[in-house]
């Protein structure tokens, strides 16, 4: 096991990292930005290192920084969360050359998983199903237009080093196709500095499932059961919950098999997940593969008991993974919203600002995974996440209700919250029938985000 371990992030990811190296005996060193000094993480880290001023490209995304502070903090290891540096294939490079451990996959395998289009191609190789669309990236707004009225429109075009909706756009005819691929472009150079785009059909009102992995890079692979992220708005995920509740048995086995064949076929390493949509008809296709942990990792954690940060820690610092499939069980409902700084009455416009009051709900099965206290001041320079409010039930109706009390008793006072758009979420009959999409909030939750925003 390694003995000091560099956390490149901050928030609750940062806390839950340092929270599971503690428990392994590893010490943490914090790298943070000038405006989180006085943050959580800051405060349970062994060691911390000021790696910038707040804007994140001058802290979390400066490369030379963070290598640096490992270095003189002689740590052995980086572990980057999510976003930020976590699927930088650069990163991980330069860490082999330090004698470094990115906890994560391999340069290699980061590289596969990165460029969407060769992991729809490597993926289409393997046997997985993937969208109809070309898998090879663009070459032309006439490639796309072929391309486009082989496979029928709507279509929809994608950064190939995408995420978050950026560089993404929905084509519904020809005409619109030239300018929809100059705003992809423009998009996906400004975010990922990369202008690749890749097509594909686009697919209405379809699931959006995922499936949990870890694998050793020697061949074995394991699922852990799969998350529906399918509540959504603007392509960014707001409650997650494991099992589906729309899969059957054959499809549930099916889409397992699918994640770790697909998996193996790229010798992965580390925990990953791999993404697909389905369809009406219980179709599923490939459509990404994310090599790190997510955000929603805690929704499996909950149903199988299984640790996924210690579990990334220990493979890679070169432990065998001793699970065996067997071994693995899912017992069990969880759902997980995500408690966000936003202004849901102004179409949830980000807020910054000082929490006043902070009391998170508990109780059996409750479990709030957050960087807050009272007194935290809500930095601009970063995402809106807040909270994690994830619970368990014995059966998805137990959570239900166990998600709606834990909600109601949540104190966030000073800052709007989106805690009581999941209250109305969760009221909503169709999502308590488990009849959702990832347009469901565009089309049946437009007049409750004009709503006062309660328990804040």
């Amino acid at each position: 096991m390694f003995h000091k371990v560099l956390i490149a992030n901050r928030g609750e990811i940062a806390v839950r990292v340092i929270r599971a190296c503690r428990e392994l005996g590893v010490r943490t060193v914090l790298a943070y930005s000038e405006v989180d000094r006085r943050s959580l993480p800051v405060r349970l880290a062994d060691e911390v290192v000021c790696v910038g001023p707040p804007p994140a490209t001058k802290s979390y995304l400066n490369i030379p920084n963070i290598i640096s502070a490992a270095l003189l903090s002689g740590c052995d290891a980086i572990h980057p969360g999510y976003g930020f540096l976590a699927e930088n294939t650069y990163v991980a490079d330069i860490c082999e050359q330090y004698g470094i451990t990115f906890i994560g996959p391999p340069p290699t395998v980061i590289e596969k998983t990165g460029d969407k289009a060769l992991a729809r191609k490597l993926m289409a190789e393997a046997g997985l199903p993937v969208i109809p669309g070309p898998c090879e990236p663009l070459r032309s707004v006439g490639e796309a237009r072929e391309a486009a009225e082989e496979i029928g429109f709507p279509v929809i075009l994608k950064a190939a080093l995408g995420g978050g909706g950026k560089g993404m756009r929905v084509v519904y005819q020809a005409a619109d196709l030239p300018s929809a691929y100059t705003v992809a472009q423009a998009e996906a150079e400004g975010a990922f500095g990369r202008a690749d785009l890749y097509l594909e059909k686009y697919l209405a009102r379809p699931r959006h499932v995922e499936v949990q992995l870890l694998g050793d890079g020697q061949g074995k692979v394991l699922h852990l059961g799969e998350r529906d992220c399918s509540l959504q708005r603007r392509y960014q995920k707001i409650l997650e919950e494991s099992p589906c509740p729309a899969l059957s048995l054959a499809t549930r086995q099916a889409i397992w098999n699918a994640a770790v064949r697909g998996a193996t076929s790229i010798g992965y390493a580390n925990a990953g997940t791999m993404e697909f949509l389905m369809d009406s008809s219980g179709q599923f296709y490939f459509i990404e593969m994310n090599a790190r942990i997510q955000v929603e990792h805690p929704v499996t954690e909950m149903v199988t008991g299984i640790d996924l940060v210690k579990w990334q820690l220990r493979l890679a610092a070169g432990e065998p993974l001793t699970l065996s499939q067997e071994e693995i069980t899912m017992k069990g409902h969880a759902l997980e919203c995500r408690i966000n700084a936003e202004d849901t009455k102004r179409g949830f416009e980000p807020i910054s600002g000082q929490v006043k009051a902070y009391l998170p709900p508990g109780g059996p099965g409750v479990r709030v995974d957050s960087h807050l206290f009272a007194g935290y001041s809500m930095p601009p320079f970063y995402d809106s996440l807040l909270a994690k409010l994830v619970v368990w039930g014995i059966s998805r109706e137990e959570a239900l209700e166990r998600m709606q009390r834990a909600l109601g008793e949540f104190v966030m006072e000073g800052l709007a919250t989106t805690i009581g758009f999941h209250q109305r979420v969760l009221e909503h009959p169709a999502f308590r029938r488990g009849d959702v999409h990832v347009g469901f909030i565009e089309e049946e939750m437009l007049e409750d985000v004009a709503q006062p925003v309660l328990g804040t």
